[in-house]
């Protein structure tokens, strides 16, 4: 069947452009998916919104339309990055206001202001006046014009918020704040890292088993053939080590949440800015996707792994048995699941899959269906496990549990793939998918 391009496992605009995920939050009884949106514009261009998804069950979802719009002078040149959190029977949407003033500014030192605004919400989709929090004068000194991003949380009745911001010597760094009342904020410390980036975007402090890592999205990474290989990264620190979150072409700007039953979640943008590969789907009317909701658990060698969410199951139809040498033909989308069993490979006619001397490679072998995505590289000392996401328009590959994952866009013509696989059995699921239905919108 010739291919739309349109997902049946991913959350997407039916049309303009989609990126960063913002307050992801369950209130009251609903799971609730922000997410930077420009309605008017597949290339990014335009007013920048919130658009909004909610769902009771994450695989059921309605999309309500554009929740918050730049329509004050605080944020007149976008409403950026932010968070929700929950207290009491409020949603407390915390985000960044964007300014960029009229004059020859290089709007780095000069220029630009930076406005954490706050809006609640009883429902999620009536929003409150907007209360401007905190404005540049309320941030360190040798902070450039750069800060955004908020993630508040609570900890022992008292609320934090980090931010991400560049100095006026071009270092990243994540700025903490604390408040007795979500209002009154006070700069409490900055935390950086030398030679590590230039601006550190999206921070997110996630804590698991009582251990606290800090999650950021730096910019200005040295590249390497096995690491920080995208113009821009995302991953968390444990000690002094920086683990990237994914190793795929299109991933960045993640945020965590907290669900029902005490799972930590993440979402990521499946996409990043400044790329120098193409997405079709920007001349068919819109443009980028969220990656699937993933369960953060952490392992007894104090790294996080990332499992796609138990939902998904729900989604499973037909299966079939994989035997370890064999020929498959997949109609998208599929999850495929397997243990190594020899020396393993898997290959399409646009893509391969492979592991040789501890280093598992995803390589596009037709440009065209790439975009002009290439090969992505990940070291791992042993290869046990697969588990495969392909959507009709990308891949999520997990591997040895989630320790790695690598996740990536494609565009194949047709949406059934003929796939050979080598040293590997196991099953593939063919998929339903997620069901999304519009709600009543704000337009």
């Amino acid at each position: 069947m010739k291919n739309d391009f349109r997902q049946k496992l991913h959350l997407e605009p039916t049309k303009g452009w989609l990126n960063d995920p913002n307050g992801l939050s369950f209130f009251k009884g609903k799971y609730h998916i922000y997410f930077q949106y420009c309605p008017d514009s597949p290339y990014g261009n335009g007013n920048k919104c919130w658009g909004h998804w909610e769902s009771s069950d994450l695989i059921n979802w309605v999309f309500c339309g554009t929740a918050i719009r730049p329509d004050c002078p605080e944020d007149k040149n976008g409403a950026y990055s932010g968070c929700g959190i929950v207290s009491g029977d409020t949603l407390h949407i915390f985000y960044t206001g964007n300014v960029k003033n009229d004059g020859d500014y290089d709007y780095i030192t000069a220029g630009r202001e930076a406005n954490v605004i706050h809006i609640a919400t009883k429902d999620g989709r009536n929003m409150s006046e907007k209360r401007v929090l905190l404005r540049n004068s309320d941030y360190p000194k040798n902070c450039s014009c750069h800060v955004r991003d908020p993630k508040v949380w609570e900890e022992n009745g008292k609320f934090y918020m980090v931010l991400g911001a560049r100095t006026l010597d071009d270092k990243g760094c994540v700025l903490y704040y604390a408040s007795p009342d979500l209002l009154n904020w006070t700069f409490e410390k900055a935390e950086s890292r030398d030679g590590f980036g230039y601006m550190w975007e999206c921070p997110d402090v996630i804590e698991l088993c009582g251990n606290k890592y800090l999650s950021i999205s730096p910019q200005g990474l040295a590249h390497g053939e096995l690491s920080h290989q995208n113009i821009y990264s995302s991953g968390y620190f444990k000690g002094d080590e920086f683990i990237e979150w994914d190793y795929g072409f299109d991933f960045y700007a993640p945020q965590t949440f907290t669900a029902p039953d005490g799972r930590k979640i993440i979402i990521g943008w499946m996409g990043i800015g400044d790329i120098p590969y193409t997405n079709p789907t920007a001349e068919l009317g819109w443009q980028h996707c969220l990656t699937m909701p993933r369960e953060l658990v952490l392992k007894k060698d104090g790294e996080i792994y990332q499992k796609p969410l138990s939902e998904l199951q729900l989604l499973r139809r037909e299966c079939r048995e994989i035997e370890a040498n064999s020929s498959i033909s997949a109609e998208l989308p599929f999850e495929l699941t397997g243990k190594i069993c020899g020396d393993f490979s898997i290959k399409s006619n646009s893509f391969s899959l492979s592991y040789e001397d501890s280093i598992f490679t995803l390589e596009f072998l037709d440009m065209k269906v790439s975009g002009g995505r290439t090969s992505r590289r990940v070291r791992l000392e042993n290869l046990d496990e697969i588990r495969i996401f392909a959507d009709t328009s990308s891949l999520e590959i997990y591997l040895n549990g989630g320790k790695r994952v690598i996740s990536s866009r494609f565009y194949p013509e047709d949406t059934e793939i003929e796939l050979l696989v080598c040293g590997l059995s196991g099953k593939i699921y063919r998929l339903d998918g997620i069901k999304v239905t519009k709600g009543t919108e704000n337009e």
